[in-house]
């Protein structure tokens, strides 16, 4: 079994709940989703989406969503997901985003949410993107997500491993001059891959994409969100929206924890 598969099957419920843990992420990119998706009802792909949580937000918008993921246990969390929301996916399809099972020119947005974290390889992430070209209308839309280059850094730190850093020096060194962190053996978390934010308009714009924005998921929050991420009502959106904002400064790009690429097919 693929690693990325074995690791995202072994706890869907936990994948689910990531993003209540991480709350702030979950609402500046459904911010972004807002303002540029076209009008329901169209076609969106969420390709590694996981369990389901944009893609049945989608759905309630009243999006026509096929979901395509790896893991067969986020697939079946995700019907049953779907099902308690009261909402139907267009599909919940079994596939890799490196040879999508989707018929070409058919989608008018598309959702790159997971895969990018685990390729590696600069000519997988390549395809990927491809991938999900093809799939796409004239002028339809991608969102795809980077875990940027700092982010493990930030973790570390934040968990009070601050000694990580001596004591796998070899592998901090290597992650921040190459961003991959091949698996450890014996080790059951897969592959992963920090994008330097310098990388993410090349990579797009290399394959087909016209930039319309880059933006920091945690705005100026990254790494400081649990007590923001409690709140609610008003003093929860007008967070939401200085972190949106915020966001697509540049200069908040390296302390993101993940970045949001929005590009139209050219």
């Amino acid at each position: 079994m693929n690693p990325v598969e074995q690791l995202y099957d072994s706890d869907p419920q936990r994948e689910w709940e990531r993003l209540d843990r991480h709350r702030t992420e979950f609402a500046v990119t459904w911010r972004a989703l807002q303002a540029y998706l076209p009008l329901p009802p169209t076609a969106v792909a969420d390709i590694g989406g996981g369990p389901g949580r944009y893609a049945i937000a989608l759905a309630q918008a009243g999006y026509r969503v096929t979901l395509l993921d790896l893991s067969r246990g986020n697939l079946a969390l995700a019907q049953k997901k779907a099902q308690a929301a009261g909402v139907t996916l267009a599909g919940a399809l079994h596939g890799n985003a490196l040879q999508l099972p989707l018929p070409p020119i058919s989608f008018d947005a598309a959702l790159l949410f997971g895969p990018l974290y685990h390729l590696l390889d600069l000519a997988e992430r390549e395809t990927a993107v491809a991938q999900t070209h093809t799939i796409l209308k004239p002028v339809g839309l991608i969102f795809a997500a980077f875990i940027t280059r700092f982010a493990p850094f930030r973790d570390m730190a934040a968990k009070g491993y601050g000694d990580w850093i001596i004591n796998h020096a070899e592998r901090a060194a290597m992650i921040l001059q190459t961003g991959q962190n091949p698996a450890l053996p014996g080790n059951s978390f897969p592959n992963s891959y920090f994008a330097h934010p310098d990388e993410v308009r090349p990579l797009l714009e290399s394959q087909g994409f016209e930039t319309l924005a880059v933006i920091g998921c945690e705005g100026v929050v990254a790494g400081h969100e649990q007590h923001i991420n409690g709140l609610q009502g008003e003093l929860w959106e007008e967070w939401v929206s200085l972190n949106y904002r915020l966001g697509q400064d540049p200069a908040l790009h390296g302390a993101a924890d993940h970045l949001l690429y929005v590009g139209r097919k050219a």
